[in-house]
């Protein structure tokens, strides 16, 4: 798939811009380093031109935002998506959590966003990185300069890429692509196949590094909730760390069991997870079980579109028959 330049997406925005379809645009900036791309709001082609940043670090999911942001103005937000994140935005219209007549989206193409902690396992004290094709240079502090192969350093999210395909857009820059048979579900099927004692273990092992900062809650386009139960000062989990192993684990259980049929897979909650926790295993564990045990479906696919565990038949699960057909192993 062809590489979109940041020249293009500038030229977009502030076309846009001027002729008055937009009046902000909400797109990608650097951090204090190189890979330390963050969201911003851009306003006019001066503020692009300095700050606008496109590269494989702009990994973040625009969907989410629109749900504060169109209820700021009355004029339209120029949105930026990738094809995974198309899926959370129709997700969102389907939840009707914003407006689609104040949003102007521009789909991009892409070709993977790169996981700055797989680069940081080789490379400590990174000065700087740059990428050409198929490699990522960078250079360091103490160790010189280290090239790795794109592939490589992927995020997990991309390597198991479920899509290339936008299902939502306005307007499309690049090629686009097709719904990607990938290998998503192959790490779910090794838990799936460990005894009850082994998941526990390895879940708790993982969920045990949480320090709930709620960063998974706060970036999940499938969390949007106005007052969150973990927020509510009358629940007696407000916010808190976990007194005991059994909260430890509940926090995640719970999220886990709110998105189920609604999450897009878009995998933001292991990207900015600090304590690198595959939290993207147990919301995938639902998927693959909804497309086993009702039939393939994908939350975001179509605006409107209704998850089977939303509606009830006479031929829906028994209590219990995925446990007795050896499907419920979580």
């Amino acid at each position: 798939m062809q590489e979109i330049k940041r020249e293009i997406l500038i030229s977009k925005a502030a076309e846009l811009l001027e002729s008055g379809v937009v009046d902000r645009v909400l797109g990608w900036k650097a951090g204090e380093f190189d890979y330390d791309v963050t969201p911003a709001m851009f306003h006019n082609a001066d503020e692009l031109e300095k700050e606008f940043v496109w590269n494989d670090f702009c990994g973040a999911n625009f969907s989410k935002y629109l749900v504060n942001e169109t209820g700021k103005s009355e004029n339209k937000v120029l949105v930026f998506l990738k094809p995974c994140d198309t899926y959370s935005f129709n997700q969102l219209l389907t939840e009707h959590r914003f407006d689609r007549e104040k949003v102007y989206a521009v789909g991009v193409s892409c070709n993977g966003m790169l996981d700055v902690n797989k680069i940081k396992e080789s490379a400590e004290s990174i000065a700087s990185i740059s990428m050409e094709t198929d490699k990522v240079m960078v250079d360091t502090l103490y160790d010189g300069k280290i090239t790795f192969e794109r592939k490589d350093v992927l995020s997990e999210r991309c390597i198991n890429c479920k899509s290339k395909k936008h299902v939502a857009y306005d307007e499309l820059l690049g090629e686009d692509g097709d719904v990607v048979d990938s290998s998503r579900f192959d790490e779910v099927e090794k838990l799936e196949k460990m005894t009850p004692d082994e998941r526990f273990a390895f879940w708790q092992k993982e969920l045990s590094r949480c320090i709930r900062c709620n960063a998974c809650r706060d970036v999940c386009p499938a969390c949007t909730c106005e007052k969150c139960v973990f927020d509510n000062p009358n629940s007696g989990i407000e916010n808190k760390a976990a007194a005991n192993s059994f909260e430890e684990k509940m926090f995640h259980i719970i999220r886990a069991f709110h998105v189920a049929g609604r999450c897009t897979d878009c995998g933001e909650c292991s990207r900015v997870c600090p304590q690198h926790i595959p939290l993207h295993l147990l919301n995938r564990k639902f998927i693959k079980d909804i497309d086993n045990f009702y039939g393939e479906y994908q939350a975001g696919s179509e605006v409107g579109s209704r998850a089977p565990i939303v509606n009830y038949t006479t031929e829906d699960l028994e209590p219990g028959e995925a446990v007795e057909r050896g499907d419920g192993n979580a």
